[in-house]
Formats: structure tokens, C-alpha cells, sequence
């Protein structure tokens, strides 16, 4: 995991919309929609419409609608995050 998604995926224990994320971490849009991507393509994360609704498969285009969106880090993202060690 690299530093990036591990500091992503510490600010997605709770569902946070893109541009609170983005006021969060400083990073410029490209670089979270690209860690975004990763994670998303790693089962990692979870994507919502809403915070009460979640969007599956083909309803998600990380690609254009990426800032559109709330995120939330899925089991294996938190186990993932929980099980690294970024201290050594």
C-alpha cells in the first residue's frame, strides 16, 4: 500500500464526499481521483451517490463523475489500512 492510499484510506472510515476529501488532504484533483481509483480497483473502497446511496458496478465512472461522489472504505480497504504498518 503506498502512502497515499494509506492516507487516503485513513480519512474513509466515515463516508466523506469527494471535496471534503479534497479539503482534508490538500492533493490536487488528479492525484485523488487517481488514488481514488486505485482503491476502488482494489475492493478498498465503496462509492455512493448520496451518503445513503450506494452505486455498484456500472453505475460508477470514477473517470468523469469521480467529484460527484461520497466514499467510504469497504472491509478490505479498512482491514487493509489496519494491517499496515507505516511506521517502519
Amino acid at each position: 500500500m503506498s502512502d497515499l492510499e494509506y492516507d487516503l484510506l485513513d480519512e474513509l472510515y466515515f463516508i466523506q464526499s469527494f471535496q471534503e476529501l479534497s479539503g482534508k488532504l490538500q492533493w490536487n484533483h488528479q492525484m485523488l481521483r487517481d488514488t481514488l481509483t486505485k482503491l476502488f480497483q482494489k475492493d478498498w473502497i465503496r462509492c455512493f451517490a448520496t451518503p445513503e446511496d450506494e452505486l455498484f458496478g456500472e453505475e460508477i465512472d470514477l473517470e468523469i463523475q469521480y467529484h460527484t461522489y461520497f466514499y467510504q472504505a469497504s472491509k478490505l480497504g479498512l482491514m487493509a489500512h489496519n494491517t499496515t504498518d507505516q511506521d517502519g
